[in-house]
């Protein structure tokens, strides 16, 4: 599929608030506010197969966080947001990226990524959530798209590649100039640029969607007026925020202004954000040992439950720095406190796991499982202790249900072709690593192991007249790939 007069203003989406680098000054791109109110540059089919192909290229480029407690916490947060938007139909996709840097952007088919640094950097879930409605409002205000003169024609797989690179131009000399190149080769002539409109009209729309999703308003010009003051001794190392989303001091007394129209009342932050962001601090910390150090810092800091979520963090801390013993007794009285919490039967699993105590990391899942059935989080870690136990069979029954209830992910194709290949089943297990690398924006070592599929597959025709299909499916693309 191709868009005759499709991209170079669609060379991202990334309004957002990534550390800028001199790649970005030498390449004089902005990112975009692009706006096409009259939505006519291409059908929702043509922008949900490109959301799908930029999402897929992101993966190859980005470390896209494959945690479904994190995915699911960000998931919830996005969509409560997006029901309170005047377009809550609009299809919408957010996700978390494994990046210090403080970061948030929007690409095509309602995809909204939110680096894990801005989630670390928020001081209030009120504050995260103000990050996500004013993109959700670029979304649904069909700022993403902005009439322009363009020449040439580019196939699906490149206009995908070509939104990821710019997004990391910001970061990668070399990628970025590699799209602009791109760009240049195809003839195509472009703009891209903010408008003060855009913008005030994302943070009006933006304070609504915060207000009616019961969050706080004045979230947003706080966080702006936080932006704005950390920046003032950091040189030339500006979030690209306050370059693409310029954050004046009038622009902050107009949030303000608008926020103070609201009535004043407490927003207390959920549990859930909480125990994310101490999970996130581990996960991202530069060695195990930083994440222990810091949360042995704070422990007994703060309000009781401030305490236990650095309880929680402690825990999950020394699970990492090959403790898993000390944070059993944790995670057990944690457990007690708070028992609709599954984050906390999920991680006293995975210390069972840690010290090799299988059936009671069975147990645990399969009793959370019974509170929490439709936990994904839960399910695929239950699914991971089965094949440690080499319950094979159990698992491709566990997560063939699970893919027709959610949208599958790199990890969750891998698990797949675990329990095929433990099964004996080598064909099945090529396809669905075909299938992982796929997702992960890899269509070349998909069609290789498609191509290991066919191999073994022996004279099964129905299994073999999928793998062709899908082979046609992904060679089709590569030849797509290579036109400009």
């Amino acid at each position: 599929m191709k868009f005759d007069k499709l991209l170079a203003s669609l060379l991202i989406l990334g309004y957002g608030l990534s550390a800028l680098q001199p790649a970005h000054a030498q390449l004089n791109l902005e990112l975009p506010e692009i706006g096409d109110p009259t939505g006519t540059l291409m059908t929702p089919q043509q922008e949900k197969e490109l959301g799908a192909a930029f999402f897929r290229s992101l993966h190859a480029q980005l470390e896209v966080s494959q945690d479904p407690e994190v995915n699911d916490y960000i998931q919830s947060i996005g969509q409560k947001l997006v029901g309170s938007s005047d377009n809550p139909a609009q299809a919408f996709h957010f996700f978390v990226v494994n990046d210090p840097t403080v970061n948030a952007f929007a690409g095509p088919g309602g995809y909204i990524g939110v680096n894990s640094g801005l989630i670390l950097t928020s001081e209030a879930e009120s504050e995260l959530a103000s990050v996500l409605a004013h993109e959700i409002a670029h979304v649904t205000q069909r700022h993403l798209y902005q009439t322009f003169q363009a020449a040439g024609r580019l196939a699906l797989p490149t206009a995908a590649a070509m939104l990821a690179a710019v997004l990391l131009g910001t970061k990668s000399a070399q990628l970025g100039q590699a799209a602009l190149m791109a760009a240049q080769a195809a003839n195509l002539q472009y703009q891209i640029n903010f408008t003060r409109d855009n913008e005030a009209e994302a943070d009006r729309v933006g304070m609504q969607i915060l207000s009616k999703s019961d969050f706080d308003p004045r979230a947003m010009p706080t966080f702006f007026e936080r932006m704005q003051q950390s920046t003032r001794f950091v040189g030339r190392e500006l979030p690209e925020f306050l370059l693409t989303h310029p954050v004046t001091v009038s622009r902050i007394s107009d949030t303000r202004g608008r926020a103070e129209q609201f009535p004043y009342r407490q927003y207390p932050d959920s549990l859930a954000y909480q125990l994310i962001r101490a999970k996130l601090r581990v996960q991202t910390a530069a060695r195990p040992q930083d994440a222990l150090n810091y949360f042995k810092a704070v422990r007994g800091q703060g309000t009781k439950l401030q305490q236990d979520v650095s309880e929680y963090g402690l825990a999950l801390a020394l699970i990492v720095n090959a403790r898993a013993r000390d944070a059993k007794p944790i995670l057990q009285r944690l457990m007690k406190t708070y028992p609709e919490q599954s984050q906390l039967p999920n991680a006293l699993a995975g210390a069972e796991l840690e010290t090799k105590d299988y059936p009671s990391a069975l147990q645990l899942y399969e009793s959370a499982l019974q509170r929490f059935p439709e936990n994904r989080a839960l399910t695929l870690n239950y699914a991971r202790t089965l094949l440690t136990t080499g319950k094979a069979q159990q698992v491709r029954k566990l997560l063939q249900e699970y893919v027709r209830r959610h949208a599958a992910t790199p990890e969750v194709y891998k698990l797949i072709a675990q329990a095929y290949s433990q099964l004996g089943n080598e064909a099945e297990s090529h396809r669905y690593v075909a299938e992982s690398y796929y997702a992960a924006g890899q269509g070349r070592a998909a069609i290789l192991q498609l191509r290991l599929a066919r191999k073994t597959s022996g004279d099964n025709f129905y299994l073999n007249s999928i793998i062709d299909e899908r082979l046609r499916q992904l060679h089709s693309e590569e030849e797509e790939r290579k036109k400009r």
